[in-house]
């Protein structure tokens, strides 16, 4: 019960610096773009992993999978579009965006792909479950891997700190508005709700800040 309560608590307030984080949005080492593009990697894997699972995805992936089951395009194709759409509203917003952000739009629409055509939905309950859990611990991982490169933010994340930025309220109101608008989008266009939808919602944020922790600890001891 302690561990699971020094979970649920997270020390990590801030993004470590690491010996990848790049300088500028546009200027990076290679070590930076391997570890970015792996980053991604891992994280689309993630997601496949959840959308195969079939307990409910992401709310932006249910919007991806409504746009899907309406045009028939691969699911692979609509993330993608989804990606491109949340950066039109960065127009607007002058949101300024990075190498990072454009990478964010390619290498993990690619390897969700990859993934969702490569593994099957297992057929009990409690792998599915665990194929859930499974996929948000992934996610989490090349999450914390993709933001240590601060090369910029996702297309979904720049039209959250945009959106912050310009309507001046709390970000947690901001993001909560923008994942329940897309999820309520996709759902009705034909995307899947469902338990792991609510597990994501509410372990994302610790997963990440566990990994952020980790790597925070990892670069203080290589110092």
């Amino acid at each position: 019960m302690t561990s699971l309560a020094q979970f649920l608590t997270p020390r990590t307030r801030a993004v470590p610096r690491t010996a990848w984080s790049a300088d500028g949005l546009w200027r990076a080492r290679w070590s930076t773009l391997v570890v970015l593009v792996v980053a991604l990697a891992i994280f689309g894997c993630g997601e496949g992993l959840l959308i195969q699972a079939q307990l409910g995805a992401t709310p932006w992936t249910v919007l991806a999978q409504g746009i899907t089951h309406q045009t028939r395009w691969p699911i692979g194709v609509t993330t993608l579009l989804c990606s491109g759409l949340a950066m039109i509203g960065w127009i607007p917003l002058r949101q300024p965006l990075g190498l990072g952000t454009i990478a964010n739009a390619l290498v993990i629409p690619l390897f969700l792909q990859i993934t969702t055509t490569t593994l099957s939905t297992p057929g009990n309950f409690g792998a599915r479950f665990g194929m859930s859990l499974a996929g948000i611990a992934v996610m989490g991982l090349g999450g914390a891997g993709y933001i240590t490169c601060a090369m910029g933010p996702g297309p979904r994340d720049g039209l959250m700190t945009g959106l912050q930025r310009q309507l001046q309220r709390p970000i947690a109101y901001v993001r909560l508005g923008i994942e329940v608008a897309v999820m309520s989008l996709g759902w009705l266009m034909g995307g899947r709700v469902g338990i792991a939808t609510a597990l994501f919602a509410f372990l994302i944020g610790h997963v990440l800040a566990y990994y952020l922790g980790g790597l925070s600890r990892l670069t203080r001891s290589a110092r």
